[in-house]
């Protein structure tokens, strides 16, 4: 009776739309980490400068000595990866605790729309530079600017996204969750592409800004297609409006296929039987009872990326090959067995959610299941992890390493994917939205503390 009454996701464009905001969520910021090796390049090297023949600037001159500017920029490039990590992950959990706070005060459409925008303003000022020769000191600096705000941003928007995702049926937070494992997998693909074609450093990373770009104007053109949609707006409207406007709009919004009876009223009213003390758009949701409501499936969540990051890159890209001696494969080991492998299985497992999810919100299989993925933290660190100090090599062979980051992938996509989409059901409609923001943060504190494990789970190898 009650689905008679609602709208039909048509072509399932709202599931698209969705599918298409999770790639523009993070392809940009993998387009931006796979480009890595020509930011400490610039560092290392000023643009068309040669190192052989690398004349220091007048600023340079006036102050150091050539072999004290070389020094000063081999620092640079050696701290990169580590200050970008802090930049990233620091600005990343700061705002989307925020958003997870203070979302109601800021319009959807504003977090969104103008996270999209500038996103999009900084990746087109990033791919302008790659043309334009810069001392490396501002340059170092004014990447790390841009990876803040890009992080800054992207949590503002991942978080908006979750939240709005909560509003919808429980299998919308799927599509957002695949598109962000497709970015991934796009991402380790033109890593594969750049080494076979043997692209210059300055022309692939070009070519991922600008892409990055296009994906941010084709998000910025799904989310304004949102609002047309009548199955979108059906759920909007349960939660912005009483439960007597409710009734109300729904009459307008359905075909009208019953007369306007008791009977059909009844069946009106049952999208929100599932929260009979709705609060009204005054009332703000209470922090305190959603996180009560949602910490098992919150802390699930953090766990999972607690451990994924812990080990992925830091341990598992540092593994060699047994087999490849001097062959080809050697180059292509760690792009292909890590990258490639680790994205195809994350994002099929992300992916499965929308058609099967087993175990059930409320089912004690799911956090054990979580827990249970401590068993890779010894599978990949007995990997052949090299240089190592402490540890024995007891799977040596490349098959095994393969094998564990197939399974350490798929259970990653799949877990988490499940947590994210059930988190915002656990509560009433008018809190959906709070709730997987709150899903949002708990997921970017789980990068955050796997960011940190990483020390320790490289160092005891």
């Amino acid at each position: 009776m009650t689905t008679s009454h609602q709208p039909q996701d048509r072509y399932k464009a709202v599931w698209l739309i969705f599918f298409m905001l999770g790639l523009g969520t993070l392809l940009p910021w993998n387009f931006f980490m796979t480009a890595t090796m020509y930011f400490t390049t610039r560092i290392k090297v000023p643009q068309n400068v040669s190192s052989a023949t690398a004349e220091p600037s007048t600023d340079i001159q006036a102050s150091a000595s050539p072999e004290e500017a070389t020094s000063e920029r081999n620092s640079l490039s050696a701290i990169f990866n580590n200050v970008m990590t802090l930049c990233a992950m620091l600005p990343l959990l700061l705002f989307t605790c925020l958003n997870s706070f203070l979302h109601q005060r800021i319009p959807q459409s504003v977090r969104i729309l103008g996270s999209l925008v500038a996103i999009l303003l900084v990746f087109l000022v990033t791919a302008i530079l790659v043309k334009v020769q810069m001392d490396p000191l501002p340059f170092f600096v004014l990447t790390m600017i841009k990876i803040m705000l890009i992080n800054s941003f992207g949590a503002i928007l991942q978080g908006s996204l979750f939240g709005l995702a909560g509003l919808l049926p429980v299998s919308y937070t799927a599509p957002i969750m695949s598109g962000q494992g497709l970015a991934g997998l796009f991402a380790a693909v033109a890593m594969i592409c750049a080494i076979a074609t043997g692209s210059e450093l300055s022309e692939s990373a070009f070519g991922y800004f600008i892409t990055a770009c296009v994906v941010i104007v084709l998000a910025i053109m799904c989310y304004l297609a949102l609002p047309r949609l009548e199955f979108y707006r059906y759920y909007q409207q349960l939660k912005l409006e009483g439960p007597g406007e409710q009734e109300t709009k729904l009459d307008l919004i359905s075909k009208a296929s019953h007369p306007p009876g008791e009977e059909p009223r009844a069946g009106k009213e049952e999208p929100v039987v599932s929260a009979p003390s709705s609060q009204p758009t005054g009332k703000s949701p209470s922090i305190k009872e959603i996180l009560k409501n949602i910490s098992v499936l919150a802390l699930s969540v953090c766990f999972i990326f607690t451990i994924t990051i812990g080990l992925f890159p830091a341990v598992t890209a540092d593994v060699k090959s047994s087999i490849a001696g001097d062959g080809p494969w050697r180059d292509y080991f760690i792009p292909v067995s890590c990258f490639l492998v680790f994205n195809i299985f994350d994002w099929l497992g992300r992916s499965l959610t929308a058609v099967f999810m087993w175990p059930g919100k409320d089912s004690r299989w799911l956090p054990s299941l979580v827990v249970a993925r401590l068993v890779f933290v010894p599978l990949l660190l007995l990997c052949n992890v090299k240089p190592r100090h402490y540890m024995s090599v007891f799977f040596e062979h490349d098959a095994w390493y393969i094998l564990f980051m197939a399974a350490f992938a798929f259970s990653n996509g799949y877990l988490a994917s499940l947590c994210m989409c059930f988190g915002p059901k656990k509560v009433k409609p008018a809190e959906a939205e709070t709730a997987g923001a709150i899903m949002a943060f708990f997921l970017c504190l789980g990068l955050a503390l796997g960011a940190v494990f990483s020390f320790l789970f490289r160092a005891i190898v």
